[in-house]
């Protein structure tokens, strides 16, 4: 990458050219890969603003050229051992956006102190800094994770289920329970709920036999002649981080041995919660080999239970 100026000069690379000239004019050239990401060059100012001739006198997309006096623009004039110094500074701009739980900017920011040092025999150029805005700290804090696991009973929507926390459900075999399991008290965007095995037992203890599979990896239990039906959450659904939410929904059941006229069955997930920075967090039950996840961010599965789900034959 090259600018020339007025068919004379060059300047090369991803920084700052300072040049001072003996007639007493301030040349700086500002290249757009002086920051990461990229400088846009309209936001730089000088200290004394953008009328003429402190607004660039040349520009290409990747160059700014400025070229005032150096007694011009907000120059500050001192003398240091001998050197008549004239010291600028030139900086960016950049937008914000008010989001409701912050402020960010996409922009870089770019800040410039440069010199020019005139003696009776020689002249000297120095720039003294330049600063861009460091990298922004992650949004996903470190801390416990809560998930709750939420049961209702009823018609479940076009766009989701109801929402409605029992503890005790009456229900007769077969009619659906929904299911819903949700990350708590987190407004991390980037993270999503992964689901691996859910299953049924007769007990509290997720632990207990006889147990029932309802999901695998996430996805329903093949050899259920009653297939566990996952209801999509998408953004559509109203809530506000739609990737802390998974859904399905079960058909109810008994277990054969003992075969009383009531039955309290119990539902357990595992849990992991995943953070997409080096893959897919996504889960697919539609493909042959399912997608390999991103690594999770929760020191292991954890699993939740429900209340106790009462069968009334």
């Amino acid at each position: 990458m090259n600018c020339c100026f007025n068919g004379q000069q060059c300047y090369y690379g991803r920084a700052v050219t300072v040049q001072c000239i003996r007639d007493g004019q301030f040349v700086v050239v500002v290249s757009r890969d002086v920051t990461l990401p990229r400088l846009s060059l309209d936001s730089v100012r000088l200290l004394g603003g953008n009328d003429p001739p402190c607004g660039p006198v040349e520009s290409t997309p990747s160059f700014a050229i400025y070229q005032f006096p150096v007694t011009a623009c907000g120059t500050s004039m001192m003398e240091d051992s001998g050197y008549v110094v004239y010291e600028n500074s030139m900086t960016s701009s950049y937008e914000v956006g008010i989001g409701p739980f912050g402020a960010i900017t996409r922009d870089s920011h770019f800040e410039l102190l440069f010199q020019c040092r005139y003696s009776g025999t020689s002249v000297e150029a120095l720039v003294v800094e330049v600063n861009s805005v460091p990298p922004p700290p992650p949004v996903a804090a470190p801390g416990p994770l809560r998930v709750e696991l939420r049961l209702a009973n009823g018609q479940c929507v076009t766009k989701g289920c109801a929402e409605v926390m029992l503890i005790i459900l009456s229900q007769k075999s077969c009619e659906p329970v929904y299911v819903e399991v949700r990350i708590m008290e987190r407004t991390d965007p980037n993270i999503f709920l992964i689901l691996g095995h859910c299953w049924a037992t007769s007990t509290p203890s997720p632990l207990s036999l006889p147990q029932w599979d309802l999901l695998i990896d996430g996805c329903p239990y093949q050899d259920d002649r009653y297939l566990t039906t996952l209801v999509p959450v998408t953004g559509s659904s109203g809530l506000q981080f739609p990737t802390h939410y998974k859904r399905f929904v079960v058909k109810m059941f008994t277990f054969v041995d003992p075969a009383p006229l009531q039955e309290t069955i119990f539902i357990h997930c595992s849990t992991e919660v995943c953070h997409p920075s080096s893959g897919s967090c996504e889960q697919s039950c539609t493909r042959k080999r399912r997608d390999t996840h991103a690594k999770t961010i929760s020191s292991g599965q954890t699993v939740v239970s429900s209340g106790e789900v009462t069968l009334v034959m």
